[in-house]
């Protein structure tokens, strides 16, 4: 588990709260604790890693519960272990879809079970990838199996 957590000031963690429920809705949170694994930060809601910031970057973790609130991209079974290894998604792979523009971040589900694999932003929008059905479409972030999710 984590080591190093510090609880953040109150002013510090309200301008967090706010920054996180622009993003992605309305954020709730008594206790918010941020500790460092990696070379990134994650933060921690009421004792719950819940977001990571990386550089600029700022996404829900994926064991978190805020995954789903972003739109999902569903990728198909042979996808899947390249996906997990921290590859990109390719147009082919992506048998659905939710809507989405060019920029936002997305959940990476698997088209059996519908369990989030990674988080990852779209090159694309939905209605590009959909037009060409080819090439790289979604940078991976963060992946099942990473080093952060390992450290966490």
């Amino acid at each position: 588990m984590l080591r190093k957590r510090k609880s953040l000031k109150r002013k510090t963690a309200k301008k967090l709260v706010a920054e996180l429920s622009s993003m992605f809705g309305e954020i709730i949170a008594e206790r918010v604790e941020s500790a460092e694994p990696e070379d990134v930060t994650v933060y921690l809601l009421d004792d719950v890693v819940e977001f990571v910031r990386d550089g600029d970057a700022l996404y829900p973790f994926l064991g978190g519960s805020h995954v789903n609130r972003l739109p999902r991209v569903v990728v198909d079974m042979g996808a899947i272990p390249y996906v997990c290894n921290g590859a990109d998604v390719m147009a082919p792979g992506i048998t659905d879809m939710d809507s989405f523009e060019m920029g936002d971040l997305v959940v990476v589900r698997d088209v059996t079970h519908g369990k989030a694999l990674a988080i990852g932003k779209a090159l694309k929008s939905s209605s590009d990838i959909e037009a060409s059905r080819k090439g790289k479409v979604i940078e991976n972030l963060h992946y099942v199996g990473d080093s952060l999710w390992k450290a966490v």
